[in-house]
């Protein structure tokens, strides 16, 4: 494999598309070797068709406000691969939408999807609309509009969406119900549904407790665990307050959250009604954490900053692409930190990833780190499929399983020969090689 020659013609084709091209850049650095070991996947022109979308779909959305005037967005369903299974992936509703960023995280989607083991695709899919401060039936009217451009490309068998950014249990809602009265049909073409309807336990926890499973798995290969450890979350939505919940349940402490607006320090550590608290942050469409320092005094708020230079001994990005950086790692790693898992979709840059390896400090990409959501929309996709639901202990106990699976998949095609373990090629190399050999199998299509 010709990789810069790949990457370079890649490039030509796409121009602007950073995180797209960064993220295929990633995987295709740490595949190489394997590729270059088995002919027949260039051959049969493996990677080529690997890094492109099936399909790309771009729509305008057209909805009214309450004060009667019209807007429009746009939307797009990028439909990556799917030699797996339906495609499937989330939904983000956020003025950061674009295709670069959609195509990033649905060719990420793939290897996620794979590691899960479970037979699902990768896709993605999104609008640069921001749900924030807009009423309830403006985010009915535009979801709405939305779903009346996507529904005749997604079905239980075919693609999947859930949830993501800016989409949670009110838009799922709103997007089902007219998918519903659409096709008059009532299945499972959406995860993340009501629990009322068809959802999944624990599936809004799911992305934090299985980031914090997967932590306490590399733990664990140092003969490591999360009692007593203190940890560095960021964000405050979903995924960080599952992973809080998760962390306090193994004895860990969380010290730190974050938004827009800067990062919260509690050094009493956020668990209890603190953790509740998280989620009526969440509901306040206001994107920001410092009310948590007027309703807990005992914790700092640091302005426009990252929780990355408060010590710690674990860090669990939660929030965003490329939030934890060079110098943000040289601090953890300054400051003791011993384990890095990616609870967010590619939040270190690549500079950050080679500051945390060189140091030998272990680090799960985010690919591996947070499937413990899409592993639980498949979960829930089976629930759907089998007209039932599982208790809630159940879910977990499948979830926990699904991790672990995922990290000895990763250290199985990670361990280097002085021993560290390389999670980023690991994870990659086990998902590529699933999803590699499924294509070779269904031929040229």
């Amino acid at each position: 494999m010709n990789l810069e020659k790949l990457l370079n013609d890649l490039e030509k084709k796409h121009p602007g598309e950073v995180e797209y091209l960064q993220a295929v850049r990633e995987v295709l650095e740490s595949i190489e070797d394997v590729v270059n070991q088995n002919p027949q996947f260039e051959s049969a022109g493996i990677i080529e068709r690997l890094i492109e979308p099936d399909r790309v779909l771009t729509f305008k959305v057209p909805w009214i406000e309450d004060n009667g005037k019209v807007q429009v967005n746009l939307g797009y369903r990028v439909q990556f691969n799917n030699a797996l299974g339906p495609y499937k992936g989330g939904l983000r509703f956020h003025p950061s939408v674009n295709l670069s960023i959609l195509k990033f995280l649905g060719f990420e989607q793939i290897f996620k999807n794979s590691l899960t083991t479970l037979p699902i695709g990768g896709g993605k899919g999104g609008s640069d609309f921001d749900p924030k401060g807009k009423s309830d039936t403006e985010i009915m009217r535009f979801c709405q509009a939305f779903m009346l451009e996507l529904w005749k490309l997604i079905g239980p068998e075919t693609d999947v969406p859930a949830g993501d950014i800016g989409v949670g249990g009110k838009e799922i809602g709103y997007l089902f119900g007219m998918y519903k009265k659409l096709t008059k049909q009532h299945h499972g073409v959406l995860t993340g549904k009501g629990l009322n309807w068809g959802g999944s336990l624990i599936r809004p926890e799911a992305t934090g407790f299985g980031s914090v499973y997967f932590a306490q798995e590399m733990l664990a290969t140092k003969e490591e665990s999360l009692e007593g450890k203190t940890v560095c979350l960021s964000g405050f939505g979903n995924v960080a307050w599952g992973a809080a919940m998760k962390v306090n349940e193994l004895g860990g402490k969380v010290v730190t959250l974050s938004g827009p607006d800067g990062y919260i320090y509690d050094p009493e550590g956020v668990s209890g009604e603190k953790i509740e608290y998280m989620l009526e942050l969440r509901a306040s469409n206001q994107d920001i954490v410092k009310p948590y320092s007027y309703e807990f005094p005992e914790a700092r708020f640091h302005q426009g900053k990252h929780p990355w230079e408060t010590p710690c001994d674990v860090a669990i990005p939660c929030a965003t692409q490329n939030e934890l950086d060079k110098q943000d790692a040289e601090n953890l790693v300054k400051n003791g930190c011993i384990c890095v898992a990616e609870g967010a979709n590619m939040p270190s840059t690549p500079e950050a990833i080679e500051v945390l390896q060189q140091n030998k400090v272990l680090f799960g990409p985010g690919k591996a780190v947070n499937a413990g959501g899409v592993a639980t929309s498949g979960l829930e996709m089976s629930q759907n499929a089998m007209k039932l639901n599982w208790p809630s202990e159940e879910v977990d106990n499948r979830l926990h399983q699904i991790m672990r699976s995922i990290h000895s998949a990763s250290v199985i095609h990670g361990r280097e020969n002085n021993g560290y373990i390389n999670y980023v090629k690991g994870a990659n190399v086990a998902g590529f090689l699933k999803v590699a050999n499924a294509m070779l199998d269904q031929g040229v299509v």
